[in-house]
This record gives structure tokens, sequence and C-alpha cells, in this order.
């Protein structure tokens, strides 16, 4: 697309996953009645799906005949949306650098484009104690935002932070026959995940020598005959300053200097100054003598 080859940073799917990876440590303990004694500990199952597939595998076991630790509690979360957020947009020229293989390229990458990512987060659990114990481990933390450090293009050396913001929560209880029997304690929560999409990544050679012409310019000069007198046509070269790495070989992680090579060419001239207003209105004229081995 655009003229370039395929490229595929992985910079969605990495949003994914480094929202998933804040809620794939949460654990749930079990206690006696006396709430000291603990009974058993576990890890709660986390996937990434949407809210409707679960309650329908929910669903297909009325009557949770199953073992609850395998059935609830359980989380899932899934991505449901994503836009374009130009309160923060960088500069669009803006690019990154980095040393490519071996020491002897150049990699480059424009910078990115801000995107908000939408998340849906789901928590089923059979009673109001384990709810309530899961979601004490997650409120905490978001006030309102948690911020995560990405590396999204490691060979480019550049780490994002990526803010994820709560947006809402709610909570909601599905019956199964009368009031009095409670199947399925919901817990609802919204995010908005602050990331970035990336360019590809170009590489090309690097830069040893550069070369900055000094050019003489005519163009306004009432005096025409100084430039024919003295053999100088329009736009010609009178000074050249070459500057290169020192030693050549270096590379951008190495230590080195500049090396600088100044040329002059011609002798001494007549050059007049001439002072124009916007509207081309001649101001002033001057002349002065200008010696190319001192420029």
């Amino acid at each position: 697309m655009l003229g370039n080859s395929h490229f595929y940073n992985r910079t969605i799917r990495k949003v994914v996953v480094g929202f998933g990876t804040l809620f794939n440590d949460i654990q749930l303990i079990r206690y006696t009645r006396d709430m000291v004694t603990e009974v058993e500990r576990f890890k709660v199952p986390l996937s990434y799906g949407a809210k409707e597939k679960y309650l329908t595998r929910l669903a297909s076991d009325p009557d949770l005949t199953k073992s609850v630790a395998i059935t609830v509690p359980r989380i899932s979360f899934d991505m449901v949306g994503m836009s374009y957020d130009s309160s923060r947009k960088s500069i669009t020229t803006n690019r990154n650098f980095s040393v490519g293989a071996n020491n002897t390229t150049l990699k480059s990458q424009y910078g990115p484009i801000p995107y908000n990512f939408d998340f849906n987060l789901s928590v089923y659990v059979r009673n109001t104690e384990d709810g309530a114990q899961i979601m004490e481990q997650i409120l905490p933390f978001f006030t309102p935002d948690f911020t995560v450090t990405m590396d999204f293009i490691p060979g480019m050396d550049q780490k994002y932070d990526m803010p994820i913001i709560l947006n809402s929560v709610s909570t909601t209880t599905d019956y199964e026959g009368d009031m009095m029997s409670t199947r399925l304690i919901l817990w609802d929560l919204t995010f908005t995940a602050k990331a970035f999409i990336w360019p590809p990544v170009k590489t090309s050679k690097m830069i040893t020598l550069s070369t900055a012409n000094t050019h003489m310019n005519f163009a306004n000069s009432a005096n025409g005959d100084i430039i024919s007198a003295n053999t100088y046509t329009q736009n010609s070269i009178i000074s050249s300053v070459q500057t290169r790495a020192s030693p050549n070989t270096a590379g951008p992680d190495d230590e080195f200097g500049f090396a600088e090579t100044f040329t002059s060419f011609g002798s001494s001239y007549v050059a007049p100054i001439i002072l124009y207003t916007s509207d081309n209105t001649l101001l002033s004229t001057d002349s002065t003598l200008i010696t190319t081995d001192k420029l």
C-alpha cells in the first residue's frame, strides 16, 4: 500500500497482550466461615473473548454440576473498538533512528500514530465474596489510569508509556428460577488504552561525508559587468567545506570525531550589496571587497 513493501509490526496484537497481562495473575482464596483459615487458593482463569460467548458456555450447564473452580470464577476480555486520537498527534516528520545489523546500516521510522483502544473486561463469579475479592485486586491500581511501559518496536530501542484508563464499573446478577436462587454474578469493566500504531521501519546506508558549497548569486546585481570581469557566473561555487567522520571506519556506536577540509576557488572581487524591501523597492547600494580565501 502507498508504495511500501509488506510490513507487520504486530502493534495491535501487542496492545491486546499488554492489556491482558495486567489481569493474568489474580488469585482467589477461599476461607472457612471465620474468614481466617485458608481452605484453597487458585489463580483465576483469564481468556480472550466476548462476554456473550462465555455466558453461552455457562448457560449450557444450568445446574452448575461441574466443578465451580473450572466454570467460575473466570475473567474474560476483548477489544471492542479503536479510534484515532488527534489530541496526542505529534509532528508527522519526526523520526526515530537506530543502528542496523553489524553496525553498518541505519534504521529509521517515522513517529507513531496515536490510537485509543477500547476494551471490555468481564468477571464471572458464583457468590458475592468471590467477586468482591477479585475486584479489590483490580480497582485500587486505576486512579483512574494505570501506565504500562511497552517496547512496541524492539529493534528501534524506543519504549513508550501506555496509560490504561478505567472508564466504568458495573455489576449485574443473573437468576435461574426464582429470585432466591442466585445463578451468576457479573462484573463489567470498560477501559481505554492510549497506545500507538507504527509505520514501517526502513534501512539505509549511513552518511559519513557531507559537502557544503558556498554559491555567489548576482540575481539582483545592477553591476552585471563585474561578473564577466571577474570570470564568475551565476551561482558559481566560491568555496567548499567537506566534513567526514574520523576515522572513516567509525560506526554509529563507536567513539569518533570529525575532520573538515576547506577549499577556496577564485580570487578577490568586488561584490555589490543591494538592499530591497519586500515589494522590490531599492533602498541602497554599496560595494564591498570580499576575499574568498577569508570566507
